[in-house]
């Protein structure tokens, strides 16, 4: 007898094959059921038995299904039209590249897929499934045209419970040369404070919860920790690039900190998930001293006000990711736009008035600070801030009276005296404008505690500016924060007022710390 004959698999041991891949993927171990399903399929493509066609298709869709889960999601999509070309109306397997092409934010393409997924004589659990992936398709395809978010009932609840459903969004921006650094964001038309920008999904995210002890005081034990969550932050997003290759193309597209005036500006609609383009040419091996040199530069840490949005309240919460767009946000110490963190998106908006061709720029870091202070946290970031603001602030700087004020402020001098001194020193070098508010801003600490305390504001409240007066000049110059809206709400609660001017004032200072994602009674619930 010919050996090839014995060793081609019979009946009985494909079906056995199959039903262990089956068996695989219904016990969630996605990369053996991988395996078994390619064994599967390539002794399928060998035969032309037509009683093989409808399992092959189905090991087309179930290999799909766990590549997704391994976030092979270009592998995925390729079976599942592969499953379509053998039935082109096949309803798990549609079903299946919907919610991919939905995860991917490619939401017109998932529409499409869900419309065609209609059973002749479907169960209730597959009519049901259907319809629910619809309705939220069509809501997301929505959200990412209007930018119509809506955080309220979440916000409202305490951030508990399951997160709100965001799609890509990006507001009327563009990608241009920057005059801070390399590339930035800039406005293509005007925006009012609290408008939203942009929201984006994370390529990767790593996050690590350190209970009590803060990470400076844990020393090498807080560096290990911080080194064992970027390590596995870098290979996730490794893993993504090597998986999906329109993920590579556009983390390429970052700077890796090095001649950054060289550096390409792409179009902004390169980055929309829906545009359809050819990555063939990004065949090949992953650079990771490249993508190390990237995260570097572009990774965007997540901070203390960032995790209660991620529901992580009441621990030491630290994150690192990478958001592709976000990362073309330069620094400055006076940025007009603030940024959280929902699960694995970034949502930014508008802190203060964005007039057309201004730059959008965040805090890196606190901007409530001396500027000595910003200067240290600027270094520890890897850069010089050359802000209007911090050019301001080193010219004043050399101003015998400054130097005073500053030496009070790290030695704790009455707040009064200090705020006092400040404003008379303004005065004498007839600073105006927003230059004042950067100020105020440096010093906000000291006008926070004089502001909140009733026996300080009867000492010193017909020397010093009013509240009203300093808050406004603050917003205007450095943009909307929650310890500026706590001060103002204090104020007012102490003043009995609570009024509707009162209140639409309050309002208005929290579209500019939480953005217009959230209704008044939201807002309320926030600041109350």
């Amino acid at each position: 007898m010919n050996e090839s004959k014995l060793d081609e698999p019979t009946d009985e041991s494909i079906q056995h094959l199959r039903l262990k891949a089956n068996e695989y993927l219904l016990r969630e171990q996605w990369d053996q059921s991988i395996q078994a399903y390619s064994q599967f399929i390539s002794i399928c493509q060998t035969r032309s038995n037509p009683n093989l066609q409808k399992p092959f298709c189905l090991a087309f869709s179930n290999r799909a299904e766990a590549r997704s889960k391994t976030r092979d999601f270009d592998g995925a999509i390729r079976d599942c039209d592969e499953a379509l070309k053998i039935e082109n109306t096949h309803f798990k397997t549609l079903m299946c590249k919907g919610k991919i092409l939905m995860n991917l934010d490619r939401y017109s393409k998932a529409l499409n897929c869900f419309k065609i997924a209609n059973l002749d004589n479907p169960s209730s659990v597959e009519a049901e499934t259907r319809n629910g992936c619809l309705e939220k398709c069509k809501k997301l395809e929505s959200l990412s045209r209007n930018g119509g978010f809506d955080l309220s009932n979440w916000v409202i609840n305490g951030f508990k419970g399951k997160l709100p459903e965001l799609a890509e969004y990006v507001n009327s921006l563009e990608i241009k040369k920057s005059e801070i650094s390399g590339r930035g964001l800039v406005a293509a038309k005007n925006l009012e404070m609290g408008s939203l920008l942009l929201v984006t999904k994370a390529v990767a995210t790593e996050r690590g919860i350190l209970p009590e002890s803060k990470i400076e005081d844990l020393g090498e034990n807080g560096e290990n920790a911080q080194m064992v969550m970027w390590k596995s932050f870098v290979d996730k997003v490794v893993e993504s690039a090597l998986k999906c290759k329109r993920t590579k193309f556009l983390v390429s597209m970052l700077s890796v900190g090095e001649n950054e005036g060289s550096l390409g500006v792409p179009d902004i609609n390169v980055f929309g998930p829906e545009l359809e383009q050819d990555f063939s040419v990004l065949d090949g091996e992953i650079d990771v001293g490249g993508i190390l040199s990237i995260l570097d530069v572009n990774s965007l840490v997540e901070e203390t006000f960032s995790s209660k949005f991620s529901g992580k309240n009441g621990c030491e919460y630290h994150g690192v990711g990478l958001w592709v767009l976000a990362s073309f946000i330069n620094h400055s110490c006076n940025p007009n736009a603030k940024r959280y963190h929902i699960g694995d998106h970034v949502v930014v908006h508008a802190s203060r008035d964005i007039k057309e061709g201004e730059e959008i720029t965040l805090g890196y870091f606190d901007v409530f600070t001396p500027l000595k202070t910003r200067k240290e946290m600027a270094k520890n970031w890897g850069f010089d801030c050359h802000c209007k603001r911090c050019k301001f602030e080193v010219d004043i700087s050399s101003k015998h009276e400054m130097g005073e004020i500053e030496m009070g402020y790290e030695i704790g001098v009455d707040v009064g005296t200090m705020v006092y001194k400040l404003e008379e020193s303004m005065k004498r070098w007839m600073v105006r404008g927003k230059m004042k508010g950067y100020l105020r801003a440096s010093f906000w600490k000291v006008y926070s505690e004089l502001f909140v305390s009733e026996k300080l504001m009867r000492k010193w409240g017909r020397r010093v500016p009013m509240m009203e007066a300093v808050v406004e000049s603050v917003v205007e110059a450095v943009g909307g924060d929650e310890r500026v809206l706590r001060v103002v709400v204090e104020g007012m609660k102490k003043s009995g007022g609570g009024g509707l001017v009162e209140m639409e004032k309050v309002m208005k200072l929290g579209r500019g710390v939480f953005g217009k994602v959230m209704k008044k009674q939201a807002l309320r619930s926030i600041i109350s």
